[in-house]
């Protein structure tokens, strides 16, 4: 398992402080604000260890104030509803007394029925495109500084885009963004760590897929981008661990708000999760 991976599952391991109250801390890499990403997987945890023998099927968190990765964050869990088929909770999550997070989370099995899912778009696979090693030869040269330092550092989740031709200044057909994601390395068993690695992953580019019509990236100095709410809807089972393409697009960017969504697909073209996102993305005024 990489370090980076051991990293992850370390920060996503909550302290259980009481029966309803867990602490979470963020890893000290210098960010100027906590990870988003690492928010909703870190509040997805939390509600996972007040339900048995239900998955969680569907979240929906709102992002209320930027989190200060130099303290823990308090993760407090609302036990709304055990029915007979959903389970509901409710996650806060708390720093220096204010909320900075919440969540609602719906809990639910599998049951028999219909079935029918969205085609995964046909793109190169994951051994047809530039691997890490490559892309720090071929392509991370051509790159912007800011584009080229987040590629180059080791992450948990490793990040194939389809499209990296737009971080060259190119806009790709459709203004899609395709990126195949993973796990850098093997993951345990438990489906739920899955879940909540693929949640702290959906935060990544998603994004950043606002700009794709326009030919910019959040990674320019000149764009202000933060995320302001995110829902993910889990379908079918997958491993973390393995390839998943993430089939990106964005209807909308108006008044400072883009709204971007996507499909997450399984190397065999099952549908696993959908993601859907609104994000503040402001031009920065120049300095006087």
């Amino acid at each position: 398992m990489s370090s980076a991976v051991e990293d992850l599952l370390a920060t996503l391991d909550l302290e259980r402080l009481e029966v309803n109250l867990f602490r979470g801390r963020s890893p000290q890499v210098g960010w100027q604000r906590v990870f988003g990403g690492q928010v909703i997987g870190q509040a997805l945890v939390a509600a996972c260890r007040t339900v048995d023998g239900r998955p969680p099927h569907s979240m929906h968190a709102y992002f209320l104030l930027a989190g200060d990765p130099k303290v823990p964050i308090i993760y407090e869990v609302d036990r709304i509803r055990d029915g007979k088929s959903f389970t509901t909770r409710r996650v806060i999550a708390i720093q220096h007394g204010n909320a900075i997070f919440s969540m609602s989370v719906s809990f639910h099995g599998d049951e028999p029925g219909l079935d029918h899912q969205a085609k995964m778009p046909t793109v190169p696979k994951p051994g047809e495109l530039p691997n890490e090693s490559e892309l720090r030869e071929r392509v991370l040269p051509q790159m912007p500084d800011p584009v080229r330092r987040y590629y180059e550092r080791e992450r948990p989740i490793e990040l194939r885009p389809v499209e990296f031709g737009r971080y060259l200044g190119k806009t790709s057909e459709d203004s899609r963004f395709n990126v195949w994601i993973r796990a850098t390395g093997k993951l345990p068993d438990d489906p739920a760590i899955h879940r909540c690695v693929l949640a702290y992953a959906s935060d990544m580019t998603l994004l950043d897929t606002a700009l794709v019509p326009h030919g910019r990236t959040v990674f320019e100095r000149s764009i202000m981008g933060a995320s302001l709410d995110h829902a993910l809807w889990f379908h079918r089972p997958f491993r973390a661990d393995e390839w998943l393409l993430y089939a990106q697009d964005s209807p909308n960017l108006h008044g400072a708000r883009g709204f971007a969504r996507g499909l997450i697909f399984a190397a065999d073209g099952a549908l696993v999760a959908s993601v859907a996102q609104e994000g503040l993305l402001r031009e920065r005024r120049p300095e006087a």
